[in-house]
């Protein structure tokens, strides 16, 4: 708590108790500098140890490509609508990686970040917010993977063009990370008290995945499974994300405003379920 300087008021007053939509969404603007400190907490710190540093952020991508031309590609013989099968799959998980990892951080911060929550005031939505940020880091270096491998197929005569949805891109990004957000804030507040389901976070993303069109166009699903996997929100999204920079996808209107009534309503949810819990998460954690 800060003292005026003269008249003995309080400029910022903590309280323990407030109304469920007490959110103060100006004190995130005032603590703009901590953000970026955590930003970049975030990146030194999982990567200071590691031997290849920042190419893991190419590593990974190109590793699970290849997996999955072997895998779904050539043994199973999926298709990709006529796309390259590196170009298909990698466009996938690019966008993929970014809503994943947005949710699997954001969704045990509580956790990892207790002692920090313990002993000093900050917006706590600050901490989820610099997880959304650092991310984008890896995920712009991810895109610039992506856009190398159009370079080089394109040289090579593939079949694919960019289109108009690309001036889209911006808004499905932030999709994707409002989305992840929404779904992590929402998890995070289950598990302080729930401590078991930490252990289903990762398999239970995995598991989504293969409910998304990462490893499948939307057109190669069986009609009877169409109207559910095009209920995941995150469908629509790679749709569209897949038809900007490569000309392929089921990109409507009806697909991408569905996921963003429900990106709006999970995230919505999910500030206000984080805004009650943080209140007095650290005497049950």
């Amino acid at each position: 708590m800060k003292e005026a300087e003269s008249s003995g008021e309080w400029d910022l007053v903590i309280k323990g108790h407030t109304s469920l939509f007490d959110i103060k969404f100006a004190d995130l603007w005032h603590y703009r500098d901590l953000l970026v400190l955590f930003v970049r907490r975030d990146f030194v710190s999982f990567y200071k140890q590691t031997v290849l540093g920042p190419l893991w952020f190419f590593i990974q991508p190109v590793f699970t490509t290849l997996v999955f031309t072997l895998v779904f590609g050539k043994l199973a013989g999926i298709s990709t609508d006529g796309l390259p099968k590196v170009l298909f799959y990698l466009s996938g998980i690019t966008a993929w990686n970014y809503f994943a990892d947005c949710l699997t951080k954001t969704s045990t911060v509580f956790k990892d970040n207790s002692n920090i929550f313990g002993k000093v005031y900050f917006p706590r939505l600050i901490m989820p917010l610099s997880i959304v940020v650092s991310n984008m880091v890896r995920f712009g270096v991810q895109l610039l993977l992506l856009i190398a491998t159009m370079i080089f197929y394109g040289i090579n005569g593939a079949n694919f063009n960019i289109t108009y949805a690309i001036i889209f891109f911006p808004a499905l990004v932030i999709l994707m990370a409002l989305l992840g957000l929404g779904c992590g804030l929402i998890i995070t507040a289950v598990t302080t008290k729930y401590k078991d389901l930490t252990f289903l976070i990762t398999f239970g993303v995995q598991l989504l995945m293969y409910a998304t069109t990462v490893i499948y166009p939307l057109s190669a699903a069986p009609e009877r499974y169409k109207t559910y996997i095009a209920l995941n929100p995150m469908t629509g999204i790679i749709e569209a994300f897949r038809y900007s920079f490569l000309g392929r996808g089921e990109f409507t209107l009806w697909s991408i405003s569905y996921s963003i009534i429900v990106t709006i309503v999970v995230l919505f949810a999910g500030i206000l379920i984080f805004n009650k819990t943080e209140k007095n998460f650290v005497d049950t954690i």
